[in-house]
């Protein structure tokens, strides 16, 4: 009929609505876990490495530049290419190359703090697959028998700005890092040696014999 309008409604939209509502809850809890997962792990990992203060491990964002210094990579450098890739995904090709340069960069830090537990890189390909995989490639780094070991080759980047030159209290100093600033540094971590306090004779190198004491003073 001429001027008539019929409406058809076969409650697609209702069921999307239902399914989004069901899944939107299922969805946060799932990031949730994986959040505290991944971070409890990270947690593990940044002990075992001789970070000081495990409250790093749950700050977002700032463990991951914990761990990008862990594995030898600026963590400025390392924040401007995640950012970077975020901001211009919707870019054709320019997006396209940060995201593979943030992808880059995600997987080297992953390879050097694998090679400091004596992981070599076939462990990373746990590591590449979404989600289940990169919380099994951290498990078994946290719980692994495999102990820290930053005394390895120096990153081929050693030399460019994507090297770690940064120095933040209670995180260690890794060998080899340049670094302009005095820094956190424990055993085995590239700190320099304490001087002796004033007044005080600094102990033996180990293997030799201790000088006799002197006389004293009258």
């Amino acid at each position: 009929m001429s001027g008539s309008s019929y409406t058809y409604d076969d409650g697609s939209g209702l069921a999307a609505l239902a399914f989004l509502i069901v899944l939107l809850p299922l969805l946060l809890i799932s990031l949730f876990a994986g959040y505290v997962i991944s971070s409890f792990f990270l947690m593990k990992i940044f002990e075992k490495a001789g970070v000081q203060g495990k409250w790093r491990a749950w700050v977002p964002i700032y463990n991951t530049l914990v761990a990008a210094k862990l594995g030898d990579v600026s963590p400025w450098a390392y924040l401007i290419v995640v950012v970077g890739a975020s901001v211009l995904s919707n870019i054709p090709v320019i997006g396209f190359v940060f995201g593979l340069v943030a992808v880059a960069a995600s997987v080297v830090v992953a390879w050097r703090i694998g090679l400091k537990f004596g992981k070599d890189w076939p462990l990373l390909l746990l590591w590449l697959i979404p989600g289940v995989g990169t919380l099994i490639w951290l498990g078994i780094l946290a719980f692994g028998s495999a102990r820290w070991n930053p005394a390895i080759a120096p990153a081929p980047w050693a030399n460019t700005v994507a090297a770690d030159r940064t120095v933040w209290d209670g995180v260690p100093v890794q060998p080899g890092q340049q670094v302009s600033g005095p820094g956190y540094g424990g055993p085995g971590y590239g700190g320099p040696a304490a001087p002796p306090a004033s007044g005080m004779t600094p102990p033996p190198a180990p293997g030799t014999t201790p000088p006799p004491p002197a006389p004293p003073q009258y």
